[in-house]
Parts: structure tokens; sequence; C-alpha cells
């Protein structure tokens, strides 16, 4: 039998297979599944596992940032750049949202 905890988890945890490998992204706010409203700003955690990844990348979701704010964080000479294959995994639950990395140099 499936515990509880199993089928409504109280942290929101996404198992993911991003460019055919597994990882997890995962928040520490439990209001983050119930209230809509605390989906303005907030904080994932992505591990893969993987040998590249010595820590814990800990990012900063933003779902009414606007696309000009972007570009022009961006730069004039960064347009066709492509995204991290994390960033458009993130934009199919929160489509146009914007991604920090907190400093650290997208690996995924």
């Amino acid at each position: 039998q499936v515990s509880p905890a199993l089928r409504t988890p109280r942290l929101p945890v996404w198992l993911c297979s991003i460019l055919g490998r597994h990882s997890v992204l995962f928040g520490t706010d439990s209001q983050l599944l119930s209230d809509w409203k605390s989906e303005r700003i907030f904080h994932l955690y992505f591990y893969s596992g993987q040998q590249e990844q010595t820590q814990t990348a800990h990012l900063t979701i933003d779902t009414h940032s606007h696309h000009w704010e972007e570009a022009q964080r961006e730069g004039p000479c960064s347009s066709g750049k492509r995204q991290p294959a994390l960033e458009m995994a993130i934009r199919t639950k929160w489509a146009g949202a914007t991604v920090s990395w907190n400093g650290t140099e997208p690996f995924f």
C-alpha cells in the first residue's frame, strides 16, 4: 500500500528526464503546491547526480517578469542564444518565466 504522503507530497518535487539524464527539481516551500499566489517569485533546487555537478543548484523563478526585461539583461549581442534545457523544462510548467541561476553557470 502506498503511503498518503507519497500520493500527496508535502513539498513540490519533480523527477525530470532532460537530455536523457534523470534529475530532481524540488522546492522547500509547501505553499507552492496549494497557493497560486506563491508562484510569483520562488526558489527551486536542482540536482542531477552527474559528476560535473558539485552542489545543488539554487534557482530563482520569476513567473511575472516581462520578456523585454530579460532582453535588457542579456544585451544586444545575445540574440539567438540557446536556453539551457533545464530552463526550457521549467517553462513547460510556468510559461514565460525567467530563471536566475544565482551566480552558478548554467550547466544543464
